[in-house]
């Protein structure tokens, strides 16, 4: 099952509005065949592996899958009726699909054919492999994760006359790999103004992989936003996204539903991220702190009143150049 969850990362940031999954197929204890979902609308990581496998070293083999086999139509055929049809007589999955319309009914349908079914192995794992789309099947929310580049003290902006950047180069390259686990990018009207960003993917290995550019969202209570902005001019202004006087609740749900985006990050500016956080729409924390103190007339990372602190689990602290990347899920 470890090597399914890794052959699932192969998949990462391009499966939306598809889990990622891995699988693998051992005959006489050895791997005969891997497999990974790589996008929506292509096969399933378990019909990938059957199809690479010689069709002679399937019958009597074993199957791990990190999740549930589906057992329904949907872009492809289910893949339960390609295991049976492969003579594959044991699967392992390690966890349930959180989509009621197939959750546990691979396991009665394989065992109805005759086939050994083990589920919850390595179950930790493989349920975290499918935060964001546990949440996306459930709620019609994306995941979130709210990112950002900080001071010190907390501030998103330097002092007037500085340069426009807090953080380091080596951060600013990481989070493009972070840009590349997403669907789209939320900012408000305010970060448009100012920084006239991009709000692009330009890390060539990650665009190489197939990655999608991410949509561009920018939220305005106003309007007021100049047209010659990068996201409305540059090449792919058809990928940029406006909404005028919406809540970020009711954005988040017109994302999901109407653009499919199971990952979303918020990217700024203050007012927004403090929104995201008061109205517990957060679920993941990527912030970069740089060795700087900027003082109080700067912009600070949630500009807003919170009725509680936020609090982080499964953190991890890493070096980035100069500064601390901080990660973590939030307690709602």
């Amino acid at each position: 099952m470890k090597v399914a969850l890794r052959e699932a990362m192969k998949g990462k940031g391009l499966t939306s509005p598809n889990p990622l999954v891995g699988c693998i197929i051992v005959k006489d204890g050895k791997i005969i065949s891997k497999g990974y979902h790589h996008n929506a609308g292509s096969p399933h990581a378990e019909v990938e592996a059957i199809n690479k496998a010689p069709a002679k070293y399937l019958k009597g083999s074993t199957l791990y899958v990190t999740l549930e086999p589906c057992s329904t139509h949907g872009r492809t055929p289910p893949c339960a009726d390609s295991i049976v049809n492969a003579g594959i007589k044991r699967v392992v999955y390690g966890s349930k699909d959180p989509n009621p319309v197939h959750r546990g009914k691979a396991k009665r349908l394989l065992k109805r054919k005759g086939i050994h079914v083990t589920e919850g192995i390595s179950q930790e794992g493989c349920t975290e492999l499918i935060r964001p789309f546990r949440k996306y099947i459930t709620t019609g929310l994306p995941w979130v994760v709210a990112k950002a580049g900080m001071s010190i003290d907390g501030r998103l902006t330097r002092p007037a006359k500085e340069s426009q950047w807090l953080t380091s180069k080596e951060s600013i390259a990481d989070a493009q790999k972070i840009r590349g686990e997403v669907d789209a990018i939320i900012v408000g009207a305010g970060t448009v103004r100012a920084d006239d960003p991009k709000l692009t993917i330009r890390d060539p290995n990650i665009l190489k992989r197939g990655k999608e550019q991410p949509w561009r969202v920018v939220l305005t209570r106003s309007g007021n936003l100049s047209d010659k902005a990068k996201v409305f001019t540059d090449r792919l202004n058809d990928r940029t996204l406006l909404y005028e006087r919406k809540s970020l609740k009711t954005v988040l749900k017109d994302l999901a539903g109407k653009y499919n985006c199971m990952n979303v990050m918020i990217e700024g500016g203050g007012k927004l991220l403090g929104e995201a956080f008061r109205n517990q729409l957060v679920d993941e924390v990527c912030f970069y702190i740089a060795p700087i103190i900027c003082g109080t007339k700067c912009t600070p990372v949630a500009d807003i009143a919170f009725p509680s602190s936020v609090q982080l689990f499964d953190k991890t602290v890493k070096r980035i150049g100069e500064d601390l990347r901080v990660r973590g899920l939030v307690k709602n």
